[in-house]
């Protein structure tokens, strides 16, 4: 009997894991109900067994992230009761595992349900000559590549947090860039100014709140210049 035991508390204690990771932290409890969702909705839509297994597999990579994320902050936190920027360091990155594998499911969950067929009528768009995108797709393209050269910006830095501060200014880039598609979105060059004088506005009030230097605001402002005119200046209309 004791072989018995041996062989399944193993298990027993995974489960005890999974059940008290449930009753304490809520973004797994939310990521769960996901997975149920995502589930019902894949027998809705008759995705094939193959693409119900790939769905599967990579929702549970999210839960899993989301378990490893909690065992890191707990044992963080037994470390390191007291604040310490290192202990930060560690559940921000933990964190960032679990956005980085649920990004990752959204995309692939998605793939999965636009289906065979809207795969060939992607193909055959892709397939023309210059295939158009409109204003509002090359809006949010342009402000997508702008978080991502902020991101960037910010881990190159030495200074500064992801919401505020760091070498490049989210705020400027952001501005720039949509005074950048007014511009080039219209022919009334009045709307074109009070566009730039907004733009200028938001970076007034980042270097007034001292968050930002002249210099980081003027790199934030130059990303969403150099982004907006390469959006709309280069992409096929």
């Amino acid at each position: 009997m004791s072989g018995r035991r041996n062989f399944f508390e193993p298990f027993k204690v995974a489960m005890n894991g999974i059940i008290f990771t449930f009753k304490t932290q809520r973004h797994m409890r939310f990521h769960l109900y996901v997975v149920l969702v995502v589930v019902l909705l894949g027998i809705f839509a008759n995705l094939p067994l193959r693409e119900m297994v790939v769905l599967l597999f990579t929702i549970s990579l999210v839960v899993v992230a989301e378990m490893f994320n909690s065992a890191i902050e707990a044992v963080v936190d037994l470390a390191s009761p007291n604040y310490s920027p290192m202990a930060k360091f560690a559940k921000d990155i933990s964190a960032g595992a679990v956005l980085i594998t649920t990004i990752i499911a959204l995309v692939v969950g998605a793939l999965l349900m636009l289906g065979d067929s809207r795969w060939e009528t992607i193909k055959v768009a892709l397939a023309s000559e210059a295939p158009a995108i409109g204003s509002a797709a090359r809006i949010f393209i342009g402000a997508f590549v702008c978080l991502i050269a902020v991101i960037i910006g910010k881990g190159l830095g030495k200074r500064g947090q992801v919401l505020q501060g760091g070498l490049v200014s989210g705020h400027a880039a952001l501005g720039f860039f949509f005074a950048t598609a007014a511009i080039m979105l219209t022919t009334n060059a009045l709307a074109g100014a009070l566009a730039v004088v907004l733009a200028f506005i938001i970076a007034q009030s980042r270097y007034e709140a001292k968050f930002h230097s002249i210099a980081e605001l003027s790199i934030g402002a130059a990303v969403g210049v150099i982004v907006g005119l390469l959006i709309f200046g280069t992409l096929p209309k």
